[in-house]
């Protein structure tokens, strides 16, 4: 789940745990991703806040752990929404990727367990993108009010 960089997910985080305190929710407008680390991070800082978390564009990759440490019940979702789900992956020190089957496995097993369903009738963790969006993403969290 490497894609961005560090100083795109910080400043997403920062963006982010900026906008909790004054409206009680979060908002997520597009994400592409990133390193692992830094969602864990804010997302654990999220689930704590209790702030509703709203689903408003693209979710992708790192993104996609929100479901595994947030509440679903503190999940809504809007029309723009979407899933991206890929196997976990690593960057060698020659910028070559590599898969990691067990951290795809864990990260799997901690999603909710529609979300998982949903993953395996679709193929799967692996190097392609499933886009979960649509009436097959209303069917598993609530639309926003």
């Amino acid at each position: 789940m490497q894609h961005a960089g560090f100083v795109g997910t910080a400043m997403l985080a920062a963006a982010l745990l900026a906008a909790a305190p004054a409206s009680a929710e979060v908002r997520i407008m597009q994400s592409p991703g990133g390193q692992v680390g830094p969602f864990l991070d804010l997302f654990e800082k999220v689930r704590e806040s209790g702030d509703r978390v709203v689903i408003d564009g693209p979710c992708l990759s790192a993104c996609t752990l929100v479901l595994s440490i947030v509440p679903g019940e503190r999940i809504c979702v809007t029309r723009r929404a979407v899933f991206g789900f890929h196997a976990a992956r690593s960057v060698d020190q020659r910028g070559r990727f590599y898969a990691e089957p067990e951290a795809s496995e864990a990260v799997l097993q901690a999603y909710p367990g529609p979300v998982r369903d949903w993953i395996s009738r679709h193929g799967g963790l692996s190097s392609r993108l499933l886009l979960l969006k649509g009436r097959e993403l209303a069917a598993i969290y609530p639309r926003c009010r």
